[in-house]
C-alpha cells in the first residue's frame, strides 16, 4: 500500500466504525463489533511481544484476565469508581506481568512460548480456585458500567459503550503507530531480526523484552477492564490458554508485525467462529482447517493482500500514487 493512499484508507475504516451503529438494524452484529474491537486492544499488545520483538507468549488471555479481575474488585469489593478502577487495572496489570516476565525472559525461543503457557495456566487455576475473591468457576455477576459522563452520556447504553471502547482502541493504535516509529520500536525489531547480533552492538536486550512484556500485558489489561464491565460477569474461563492461541492466531492472520493487521485479525477470530455456527456440529473442524489453509497460503498475513487490492482500485479509479 502506498504510503499516500494510507491516511485514506485509516479515515475510511475509521468513519465505517463510527457510522456502524447508527445504520445497522441488527444489536447483535454492534455487540460482536464491539467485541472485536476490545479484542483489537489485546490483540495489539500481542504484537509488541510477538510481531516486533519475536517472542511468542501464551499468556495475554491470562493477563486479559488480572486486569478483567482487578477493575472488577477494586469497583466492587473497594468501592472505587468505576472509572478509577478501569484506569488503575492496566498499571496493574502491567506491574504483575514484571513478576512474570522477568524469568520468562531468561529463556529463548519455544522455551519462552512454553513458560509464557504455564504462566497462564496459574492465573487460571488461581482464579478458578481462589473462591473467596474471585468465586472461582461461578464467576463474578452484576459488574457495573462506568458512571455517567458529565452527567450526559450513560454507558448502560450499549452504542454509548460502543464508542468508549471504539476510543480507547483508536487511541491504543496510535500508540502502537508510535512505538513503531520510535527509536524504541527499531530496537525490538532489531532484536526480532538478530538477537545476538543487538546484543553485541550493546544493546540491553532484556530490558528491551522486558519493556514488550510489560507493554503488551498493559494493552491486555485494558482489554479485560473493557470486556469486565461491558459483559457484566466474567469467570475464569474467558481467560484460559484457547483465547491466548486465539491472539497469537489475530497477529499472525492479519499481519504479523503491522500496524493493522492485528485490527484485521482480531475481527477475524470474532466474526468467523460466529459464522460457523450454521454448521454447529462441525465448526470447530472448518474453523481450523480455514485457519491452516490461511497460515499456509498467506504466511504474511492477510494485511499485505488487503494492501494491493487496495492500491490497485485506487489506481483504477485515478487516485494519486
Amino acid at each position: 500500500m502506498k504510503r499516500a493512499l494510507v491516511p485514506l484508507a485509516v479515515l475510511a475504516l475509521l468513519a465505517l466504525a463510527i457510522a456502524a451503529p447508527q445504520y445497522i438494524t441488527v444489536r447483535y452484529y454492534v455487540q460482536l463489533i464491539l467485541l472485536a474491537m476490545i479484542w483489537t486492544i489485546m490483540a495489539h499488545g500481542q504484537n509488541i511481544i510477538q510481531g516486533m520483538t519475536g517472542y511468542v507468549s501464551i499468556t495475554q488471555a491470562g493477563l486479559m484476565g488480572v486486569g478483567a479481575y482487578a477493575s472488577t474488585l477494586l469497583s466492587i469489593r473497594l468501592g472505587w469508581p468505576v472509572w478509577a478502577s478501569m484506569a488503575i487495572a492496566p498499571f496493574i496489570t502491567a506491574l504483575f506481568s514484571v513478576f512474570v516476565g522477568y524469568p520468562s525472559l531468561r529463556v529463548k525461543g519455544h522455551y519462552f512460548a512454553i513458560v509464557t503457557l504455564a504462566f497462564n495456566m496459574v492465573i487460571f487455576i488461581v482464579l478458578m480456585n481462589f473462591t473467596s475473591l474471585t468465586r472461582g468457576e461461578a464467576g463474578i455477576f452484576n459488574i457495573q458500567r462506568p458512571e455517567p459522563l458529565f452527567g450526559l452520556v450513560d454507558f448502560d447504553d450499549r452504542v454509548a459503550y460502543y464508542y468508549l471502547v471504539l476510543t480507547v482502541a483508536v487511541v491504543m493504535t496510535a500508540l502502537t503507530w508510535l512505538l513503531m516509529r520510535s527509536s524504541i520500536g527499531r530496537t525490538l525489531r532489531a532484536i526480532r531480526q538478530n538477537e545476538n547480533l543487538a546484543s553485541a552492538c550493546g544493546v540491553a536486550v532484556w530490558k528491551y523484552k522486558l519493556f514488550a512484556f510489560v507493554a503488551s500485558a498493559f494493552y491486555a489489561g485494558a482489554a479485560g477492564a473493557l470486556y469486565a464491565h461491558y459483559i457484566g460477569f466474567i469467570n475464569p474461563e474467558t481467560f484460559g490458554v484457547a483465547q491466548s492461541l486465539d491472539a497469537i492466531l489475530a497477529v499472525i492472520l492479519g499481519g504479523t508485525g503491522t500496524l493493522f493487521g492485528p485490527v484485521l485479525g482480531a475481527f477475524a477470530v470474532v466474526f468467523l467462529p460466529e459464522y460457523l455456527r450454521i454448521a454447529e456440529s462441525f465448526r470447530l473442524i472448518v474453523y481450523g482447517l480455514l485457519l491452516v489453509v490461511a497460515t499456509i497460503l498467506m504466511p504474511r498475513g492477510a494485511l499485505p493482500l488487503l494492501g494491493r487490492a487496495w492500491h490497485a482500485a485506487a489506481r483504477r479509479l485515478g487516485f494519486p500514487k
